[in-house]
């Protein structure tokens, strides 16, 4: 569908943002053009890790460390049939075989491994890790749990850098809709109806959801220069059938995900949400955000954005930036580096990393590369999931 959406539906769009219980502040994006980043300024370099009989890999929302001797360790995520979600590292450099190191989960203590996670309940398996440095040579993991009518964002802290131990389970960072301490009440008053009815199914040691912590999943978190940490989340407007954003073919129909930004002065409890990217009367009626991964630089924030067009169910990535991390300009809003053609394993959608890293005098995007459809019904080929790399010598115009 490639008319854009009227002035109605921009309205309509407004208003439904306005509508829940949440404390949510609107941000209307910026058009102001101080800062400029080029239009596809990336070179591709190829695949730097494939999937295997471990699973389908993806290194989305996942942070690229440089390490010494031009190698690198990428965080990556795990998933497919019959198999069950891990986070793990790989390192190595782009174009060798890379050494990976999925994680050793444990309900105990972490074990001993080059990556483990404790005080995991059992069958909980994580997924989209991010990892993020802490003063005092500490360091933080946060990562989406899946398990038994649980699916929520946890922490976990470590040492070492290497064995990990889960905070606590039962108080997480924030919850998906889905998950067993959100209840229909809780659901409503964030704004999503459809789910009125649902029924907790928490146990008696657990705290409900608190509204304002109910969120979608592909989440980043940053810890800023003054020691504290901002949070990038996708959220969820409900429309009605009757909608011309309502794509009946979406996985998720009848929500529209948009980007929410949290603070927090510790990296735990989430304060201070803002409703920050939401699709305007320049957009297609079809465009949704999917993701938000920001580079923090002395000019300000590059975000890459999760451009989603619902009726092709493509994924590009869309540049944008801010100065604040609240007020965002979305100059291009088209593929910043384009997808594949089809038979190439990025066809079909784009998804960024944590972050670009800059490295002996080029930036460096790492990326989840599909050559299927998101709601998986339609492929160029045998479905894959890869990780390319992507290099470019200025990212300014």
């Amino acid at each position: 569908m490639q008319n854009n959406i009227n002035r109605r539906v921009f309205l309509k769009t407004m208003a439904t943002v306005g509508a829940g219980a949440v404390s949510l502040t609107s941000c209307v994006t910026s058009s102001r053009t101080s800062t400029r980043l080029r239009a596809n300024p990336w070179r591709k370099r190829g695949v730097v890790l494939a999937s295997d009989e471990s699973g389908r890999v993806q290194n989305f929302t996942s942070v690229v460390e440089p390490l010494d001797s031009g190698a690198w360790r990428l965080w990556f995520s795990v998933s497919g049939k019959n198999v069950p979600f891990n986070v793990g590292i790989a390192e190595g450099r782009p174009g060798q075989p890379m050494k990976r190191c999925p994680a050793v989960l444990s309900e105990g203590e972490p074990a001993d491994a080059p990556l483990a996670i404790g005080n995991l309940p059992r069958d909980w398996r994580p997924v989209q890790a991010v990892h993020v440095p802490l003063p005092g040579n500490r360091h933080r993991l946060y990562f989406w749990a899946h398990g038994p009518k649980v699916v929520r964002y946890l922490a976990a802290e470590s040492d070492d850098g290497r064995r990990f131990r889960v905070l606590d389970p039962h108080r997480p960072c924030l919850y998906h809709p889905s998950d067993r301490a959100v209840d229909g009440r809780t659901a409503a008053e964030a704004g999503l109806s459809r789910l009125a009815k649902k029924v907790a199914t928490r146990p008696d040691n657990e705290p409900p959801a608190p509204v304002r912590l109910v969120s979608n999943d592909a989440t980043n978190v940053y810890r800023l220069p003054d020691g504290t940490f901002e949070m990038y989340s996708v959220a969820l407007i409900e429309v009605p059938k009757d909608d011309p954003r309502y794509i009946a073919h979406d996985n998720a129909a009848g929500w529209i995900r948009v980007i929410d930004r949290y603070a927090s002065t510790d990296g735990l409890d989430w304060t201070n949400r803002r409703r920050i990217l939401v699709a305007d009367a320049n957009d297609p009626v079809d465009q949704q955000f999917y993701y938000l991964s920001v580079t923090h630089t002395p000019r300000g924030r590059i975000g890459m954005l999760g451009h989603y067009r619902v009726q092709a169910q493509t994924m590009d990535l869309e540049v944008c930036f801010s100065a604040d991390g609240i007020t965002w300009q979305r100059d291009q809003r088209r593929a910043w580096i384009p997808r594949g053609e089809p038979g190439e394993p990025d066809s079909y959608g784009i998804y960024a990393p944590h972050a670009l890293v800059q490295r002996a005098g080029l930036w460096h995007l790492f990326y989840t590369g599909v050559n299927d459809a998101h709601n998986h019904k339609h492929s160029h080929g045998p479905p894959t999931r890869v990780v390319m790399h992507a290099t470019c010598e200025n990212l300014w115009a």
